[in-house]
């Protein structure tokens, strides 16, 4: 079984891209750069990442592929619409932990991914007014 993305889940076409940076919102990062066309189709993903990021398509495609499969695992979660990200010179360097930061950071932020839930073991905060928790 692939466990890569459909071709229905990808954008593309150089129209499709053009169309993206044109009419969509952009949300930056010192790593990526989103462009969120919001739209009623599943979320499908682009990638741009240049030989100004790194020379060496090694590096090219281990930042394609660690964004790539971040997105997969996600997918399900976004709201619709083309989710194009470009890569920075700085992502050359990161690792692989700091590019899904990035990612998700930028979803968060333009609202295409719920927020985060809250971490920890300890119950949340009472609010003036709420009942105290039962024992």
């Amino acid at each position: 079984m692939d466990a890569g993305l459909p071709r229905s889940a990808r954008v593309r076409q150089r129209a499709e891209f053009d169309r993206v940076f044109a009419d969509g919102r952009r949300n930056a990062d010192p790593l990526l750069s989103l462009h969120w066309l919001r739209s009623d189709v599943p979320a499908r993903l682009g990638l741009a990442v240049s030989r100004k990021v790194d020379p060496r398509a090694v590096g090219r495609n281990r930042i394609k592929r660690v964004l790539r499969a971040e997105f997969r695992a996600i997918r399900n979660q976004l709201a619709g619409g083309d989710f194009v990200f470009v890569a920075r010179a700085a992502a050359r360097g990161c690792d692989a932990n700091a590019l899904r930061a990035a990612l998700a950071s930028l979803l968060r932020r333009a609202g295409a991914l719920p927020p985060a839930g809250p971490g920890g073991t300890m119950p949340g905060a009472c609010h003036p007014g709420d009942p105290p928790p039962s024992p």
